[in-house]
């Protein structure tokens, strides 16, 4: 008699189950904070009846804190040893912020809400994306990264989704909408909680003293920094999301319609970015991260040249395909670049980088946009990707090498 071999799983059930579990605490954060987030403009400046720069200093100040407070804790994970109690830190920070929003009277209150809840998000960054780093099995890395970057980008536009609904069915009460957010946040922080456990230290792991000391910095090799490197001038290249909005309006999009722009771009991006993963974990990562650029190329150029709403739509879509084909796998370069014990330093700098990359990306746009209209900008995002792509080949060389 023929012995039958077992059926090969299927990655996504190889899958550690604390990958899953990161992932619902990402996705019903992200649910939560998109839904307060989708309305809060609008709440700061109707209800309360705050200036635009008010609002556009509130969110400079929570993105840059959020950036500045990524390096320390990554770093501190990697002196602790430790990633999760971090992680679960900055969660809770966000959670218990949460009741803030409903009940602040005035813009005080909101602001240092806002700040509390940024500074959490900048607490759970790095060392969450450690932590995912530590769990996932290295023939799975790139399918790891994807899995939790897609089930969070589901909750990024299920959150305004949900806003829009609920605001429809309360007839605009947005504190009823700001109450219902907080329940969300709560799971995700109770998730992390109960079904995420620390994996036990590497035997032979090195003691990292002091992460954010040069020599430590240069213990994470030419290789991390020259992903680093790419990824600040990508990120030039691929600017807010903001810009994807103007420019539905631009070509008359209704003003009521317009948040459909990034729920489309978010969906392209939740359903490309775990298959492209898992993809990366069997064929070249460069290669991967080639085709994403390829796909932004080809999103600025029907973005700036298109007039009407088939193209721009289309050319939305392959901006949201592109994100799933390059945000995740670049956090899985940075893992195969760097040595264990230093992941939580190698994705606080490098979260450092690439947000300050995305602020000068974002005001450049908005020069260009000011100056040559949205073609004029597109059109400096493909010459961004041009020169990223440029970069990838002497990365390529060098991952290669260290094989």
């Amino acid at each position: 008699m023929t012995e039958i071999a077992p059926k090969r799983a299927t990655p996504w059930r190889e899958i550690p189950s604390g990958i899953w579990a990161l992932g619902f605490v990402s996705l019903l954060m992200d649910v939560s904070s998109e839904m307060i987030h989708a309305l809060l403009p609008v709440y700061l400046v109707t209800i309360l009846g705050t200036s635009t720069l008010t609002v556009g200093v509130i969110e400079g100040i929570a993105e840059a804190t959020a950036s500045i407070t990524k390096v320390f804790s990554g770093a501190l994970s990697d002196r602790l040893g430790k990633r999760k109690f971090l992680a679960a830190l900055g969660y809770g920070m966000a959670a218990f912020t949460k009741p803030i929003f409903p009940l602040a009277t005035t813009v005080g209150w909101l602001i240092a809400a806002r700040f509390i809840d940024r500074v959490g998000k900048g607490i759970r960054g790095a060392p969450r994306d450690a932590l995912v780093a530590d769990i996932s099995p290295v023939h799975l890395r790139g399918a790891s990264f994807g899995l939790r970057q897609s089930l969070d980008t589901v909750g990024a536009f299920l959150g305004p989704l949900l806003a829009i609904i609920l605001m429809w069915l309360t007839t605009d009460k947005f504190t009823v909408v700001f109450w219902i957010a907080v329940v969300p946040a709560f799971l995700s922080f109770a998730l992390i909680l109960v079904a995420v456990r620390e994996p036990e230290r590497l035997p032979g792991l090195r003691q990292v003293r002091m992460p954010l000391s040069a020599s430590e910095l240069r213990n994470l090799g030419t290789t991390y920094w020259w992903v680093v490197a790419v990824a600040a001038v990508f990120t030039l290249a691929r600017f807010s999301e903001a810009f994807l909005v103007l420019r539905a309006q631009s070509i008359g999009v209704p003003l009521m319609l317009v948040p459909i722009v990034l729920v489309i771009m978010n969906i392209a991006y939740a359903v490309s970015a775990y298959p492209v993963g898992a993809l990366s974990d069997h064929i070249d990562r460069i290669t991967v991260l080639i085709l994403g650029l390829l796909l932004l190329l080809a999103a600025d150029l029907m973005l700036g040249f298109s007039t009407g709403i088939v193209g721009v739509g289309f050319g939305i879509i392959l901006w949201g395909l592109h994100m799933g084909f390059t945000q995740g796998l670049l956090a899985t370069l940075v893992t195969d670049a760097v040595p264990a014990e230093l992941r939580g330093t190698a994705f606080g700098m490098f979260n450092l980088v690439t947000g300050v990359a995305l602020l000068a990306a974002s005001v450049i746009a908005g020069l260009l946009w000011d100056v040559a209209g949205p073609r004029g900008t597109f059109l400096a995002g493909a010459a961004f990707t041009a020169v990223t792509l440029a970069g990838l080949l002497p990365l390529r060389a060098r991952l290669t090498s260290k094989k």
